[in-house]
């Protein structure tokens, strides 16, 4: 890599990414490896890690446990959380999602890289493709994200054979195919010997690609957000009244377009319309607030806006129904009840509803839509909702943020599902 920073620290673009896979396919071990080599582990740590490795007999450094942070996790060798880390190159900063392989815990994955711009998906070189290889790529599919990047995992343990990983690549390709996806990229590694990680691995000389860092460091970070202005309120600001007796503010963020000085804008639901007049990011006003920008918005009337209210484009209004299409993915231990009320939580407005009908369910060895039935824990199926009061939204695949929502259940108080809405 160039020793040389192009970038200020302030300025270095960000790629999201989650990585995902079987029970033991390494994805601890790869993230601990990529960390490692790219000297992004302080001393303490290191240390950690060394006398935690040597208390459970291993002979050389395990770094695994460095993401594997929880003491659950760490007595029984496996990853049961979402663990986020953070690291930096000259070239990039990063944030990991290091989502659980186990199949009770897939509801992990939809949390962990329900903002990632890339998709990371180990495959053990022994086993091949499984379910759950085919599971975590169907809902990197779901979630819209742009980038795959498959790693098959353990080439080590097949004498770096190229034959094993073109038959992998080769069964892979009718995945892509199936689910439509546009970039999807292979390497062949391994994690605990580091090949092909940070550095080009000698062991496989038939590979000509680029190593995994490389690929991290090119891969593009589009905006996830729509063009269309979406400007969630989360809290209504009031200052000292003595110092500020006139103004209102309406802090959020972005979550879709951009946002200027004298725009006319829509407040949802009310209807109302007014002009912006400031907006502010701390006590700096700006002329632009653009996707991913947390604000402070005021307007030119005095209108009856909280939490849960939408700020947009008064020419560029959201869809607006009392009855939605969505994908859900069931996460609750306990089935669907379909007599239950639920509480909808969409950007931070809360809904009653109720699931009218489950229309089908995805087979996740086939991806074929079966028959629908009461979602159980880790299904992911096409409902139909039924709201008490209209919604105002985007769907999934225009707006992450007001296409998305989760599912309460009012008697627990249970998360129990997150849907993305189709239409």
């Amino acid at each position: 890599m160039n020793s040389m920073n192009p970038y200020h620290p302030s300025q270095m673009p960000l790629l999201r990414f989650s990585t995902a896979g079987s029970v033991d396919d390494g994805k601890s071990t790869l993230i601990g490896r990529l960390l490692f080599d790219s000297k992004s582990i302080f001393e303490d740590q290191l240390d950690a890690i060394a006398l935690a490795s040597k208390r459970r007999g291993e002979s050389q450094l395990n770094l695994s446990l460095l993401t594997d942070g929880l003491r659950a996790e760490r007595e029984q060798g496996i990853t049961i959380d979402v663990a986020y880390r953070y690291f930096s190159t000259p070239r990039r900063k990063f944030i990991i999602a290091d989502t659980p392989g186990h199949f009770q815990y897939t509801r992990n994955m939809v949390t962990g890289a329900s903002t990632a711009h890339l998709a990371l998906i180990l495959v053990d070189a022994r086993n091949g493709i499984v379910e759950q290889t085919i599971r975590h790529t169907f809902i990197a599919s779901l979630l819209g994200i742009q980038h795959v990047l498959v790693c098959i995992n353990k080439m080590d343990l097949v004498n770096y054979e190229e034959g094993v990983y073109l038959k992998i690549l080769s069964a892979f390709q009718k995945i892509i195919r199936r689910l439509g996806l546009k970039d999807v990229r292979f390497i062949p590694i391994s994690a605990l010997q580091g090949d092909n990680i940070v550095e080009k691995s000698s062991n496989m000389p038939w590979y000509a690609g680029k190593t995994l860092l490389e690929v991290l460091e090119e891969t593009p970070a589009e905006n996830t957000g729509s063009e269309r202005g979406r400007f969630p309120v989360q809290y209504v600001i009031r200052p000292d009244q003595q110092k500020f007796p006139d103004f209102r503010g309406y802090a959020g963020r972005v979550s879709g377009g951009r946002f200027y000085k004298n725009q006319k804008v829509t407040v949802i639901p009310s209807g109302m319309k007014a002009t912006i007049l400031t907006v502010r990011k701390g006590t700096q006003e700006m002329e632009t607030a653009f996707n991913g920008s947390s604000v402070i918005i005021s307007l030119d009337k005095d209108i009856d806006i909280g939490r849960g209210s939408l700020i947009v484009p008064e020419q560029d209004m959201p869809h607006n129904s009392s009855s939605l299409q969505a994908m859900i993915s069931w996460f609750s231990e306990a089935p669907m009840n379909p007599n239950a009320r639920y509480l909808l939580m969409h950007v931070t407005g809360t809904y009653k509803c109720r699931i009218e009908e489950i229309h089908s369910v995805t087979d996740m060895n086939t991806l074929d839509e079966k028959q629908g039935r009461p979602l159980e824990m880790n299904d992911i199926g096409k409902a139909q909702l039924k709201l008490a009061k209209p919604l105002f939204f985007d769907p999934y695949k225009e707006n992450r943020t007001t296409g998305s929502f989760i599912l309460i259940d009012e008697v627990t108080n249970a998360t129990v599902a997150a849907g993305m809405i189709e239409g």
